[in-house]
C-alpha cells in the first residue's frame, strides 16, 4: 500500500508581506488556520536570526494554535544557542536545523553535517530530550546523509532547489541528474532508518517528480503557495498542490 504523502505549508512569506508595511496584517497565524482547513498536514515556519519575516510572537501564536488543534508545528532554525533556547521553550513537534547566512535571500543549500558534526550532534541530543523530532536540511549527498544519521536525528529533509531550478530553466540533463540524486539520497536515507522529507523551490511543475519518490514521507512547500495565493487564494492553491501530490502517489501515476 502506498503511504499518503504529508504536506507541510511554510507560512514565512505571509509575514514577509506583513513586515513590508509593519502592523499586524496579514497574520501568519490566520494563514496557518486557512492552510490546515485546506488540507495541510502541518505548518512550517523559519524563525531567522534577523527576524526578517517570522517573529517570536508568531512562533508563540502558532504554537498555541497548533497545540490546540493537535497539529504539528515544524520550526526551522539555525544551529545557534539563541534558537536552541527558543525551541526548548516552545517544544514544537518538529525542529528542522538549517544553514543560515544573513546576506542570503533564502536558504541557499543544505546543512554541512559532515563539517559541523561535533556541534550539531549536541543540539540534536538536547532537542530529542525535549521531545522534539529533529530534521536536518541537507543536500542528497551520501556523506551528508550518513553524517545526519550519526547525529541521532530522526529525519532528513532533502534540498530540492537544484532540481527545481534546473526544471524551470529548461536544463533537462541537469534536472534529470538532480532528480536521480534525490531518488538515490531518499533510498539511502530510508535504508539507514531515517524518515525522508523534501522541500525548497517546489511548484506545480516540479511537485509530481518529487512526490513520486516512494521513500519521501513529507513535502514542505511555502513560497510558491503564498505567491499563487495572490491569484487564486490560499485554499485553492493548497488544494491543487494536494491533488498533484496525491496523483503522483497513485499506482498508475
Amino acid at each position: 500500500m502506498t503511504l499518503r504523502l504529508r504536506l507541510g505549508v511554510n507560512i514565512d512569506h505571509v509575514a514577509t508581506v506583513r513586515n513590508a508595511r509593519g502592523g499586524l496584517y496579514p497574520d501568519p497565524v490566520r494563514a496557518a488556520q486557512e492552510a490546515l482547513a485546506a488540507g495541510a498536514d502541518g505548518i512550517t515556519a523559519h524563525l531567522r536570526e534577523d527576524r526578517r519575516h517570522i517573529s517570536d510572537a508568531d512562533i508563540a501564536g502558532l504554537s498555541e494554535l497548533l497545540n490546540r488543534q493537535e497539529r504539528p508545528l515544524n520550526l526551522e532554525m539555525a544551529v545557534t544557542q539563541e534558537m536552541l533556547a527558543i525551541a526548548l521553550h516552545h517544544r514544537p513537534h518538529a525542529v528542522c536545523l538549517v544553514p543560515e547566512k544573513r546576506e542570503e535571500r533564502t536558504t541557499e543549500g543544505g546543512l554541512d553535517v559532515v563539517g559541523g558534526h561535533n556541534w550539531i550532534t549536541p543540539f540534536v541530543g538536547q532537542l530529542n530530550e525535549a521531545g522534539c523530532r529533529v530534521s536536518l536540511f541537507i543536500g542528497p549527498d551520501p556523506e551528508q546523509i550518513h553524517a545526519a544519521q550519526r547525529t541521532g536525528a530522526a529525519v532528513v529533509e532533502l534540498h530540492t532547489g537544484a532540481f527545481c531550478d534546473a526544471v524551470r530553466e529548461g536544463r533537462v540533463e541537469d534536472a534529470q541528474a538532480e532528480l536521480s540524486a534525490l531518488r538515490d539520497g531518499a533510498t539511502l536515507a530510508a535504508r539507514l532508518g531515517l524518515e525522508v522529507h523534501a522541500g525548497h523551490g517546489i511548484d506545480y511543475e516540479t511537485v509530481g517528480d518529487v512526490a513520486a519518490i516512494p521513500e519521501i514521507a513529507e513535502l514542505n512547500i511555502g513560497h510558491f503557495l503564498i505567491g499563487e495565493a495572490i491569484f487564486v487564494g490560499l485554499g485553492p492553491a493548497i488544494r491543487r498542490m494536494r491533488d498533484l501530490m496525491d496523483a503522483a502517489r497513485e499506482p498508475d501515476a
